[in-house]
């Protein structure tokens, strides 16, 4: 089985770092890379890029919402269009960067609240997932299990790489669980691991009620910015690798030939 294995870096901003990117970076198969609205900065973002291309990791545009203070986490009343033209502003950001570097941005996703509202509003995930599109019909839209963005990547002519978050909880629909509810994110290292281990054998997940829901994503995905992300990852990685499977970016795996 071929899978990615990415996370968020990219995430501090000026003097301050958030996380251990450069470790994470010996781990991972690609990075999605935070644009400068829910954090990071360009000499954060030229330097990831940089250290990304140094170890053949992939790189893609986390975009989110313009809220340095919240993380990105934070529901912001923006319309629609002026959300639109965001995405393509961060997506320049990175391209331009990755390509003057010497590397290329392949993929995408979707930050924090904005991801969340996306994956569950179709009149939403429609004009942001145009943006993509428009912007570069090559682009990977890598995403949480989410029918809005599945379908609207389908009539834009866009691919989508479904990643499952190791160290979050799912509802009975396949979304993720909001972090401000209880048991959102899962803390324990072995739980994680588990959830891991039995998504490869059966092709599933088990939601926060104890629902059993098929997924077949083509990526895995660690939090960055959790404490102990980089043994998670390592662990992850082992994980994969002792039951025959091999890490490859989710560009690789979804190849036009």
């Amino acid at each position: 089985m071929d899978i990615d294995l990415n996370a968020d870096l990219g995430e501090g901003y000026g003097a301050w770092r958030m996380g251990e990117d450069e470790a994470l970076l010996d781990i991972l198969s690609s990075a999605n890379v935070a644009c400068g609205f829910h954090a990071g900065d360009p000499v954060i973002m030229e330097r990831t890029a940089r250290l990304a291309l140094a170890r053949g990791v992939d790189v893609g545009a986390h975009v989110g919402f313009p809220d340095r203070q919240g993380f990105g986490r934070r529901v912001m009343q923006i319309e629609t269009a002026e959300l639109a033209a965001m995405v393509t502003y961060q997506l320049g950001a990175l391209a331009g960067i990755a390509r003057a570097v010497g590397h290329r941005m392949t993929h995408m996703s979707f930050h924090g609240a904005l991801g969340n509202l996306a994956a569950a509003d179709a009149a939403l995930a429609g004009p942001l997932v145009r943006a993509v599109a428009q912007f570069d019909p090559s682009l990977i839209i890598s995403s949480s299990s989410s029918r809005a963005i599945e379908t609207a990547a389908a009539e834009c002519g866009l691919r989508v790489a479904t990643a499952f978050l190791a160290d979050r909880a799912y509802d009975d629909e396949g979304l993720l669980v909001p972090r401000k509810l209880p048991g959102a994110v899962i803390h324990d290292e072995a739980a994680v691991l588990e959830r891991v281990r039995h998504l490869l054998a059966h092709g599933s997940i088990v939601t926060q009620s104890g629902r059993t829901l098929a997924m077949h994503p083509r990526s895995i995905l660690v939090h960055g910015d959790t404490p102990g992300a980089v043994e998670l990852a390592r662990s992850v990685r082992r994980e994969v690798e002792a039951g025959g499977g091999r890490i490859v970016p989710i560009s690789h795996q979804l190849a036009v030939t």
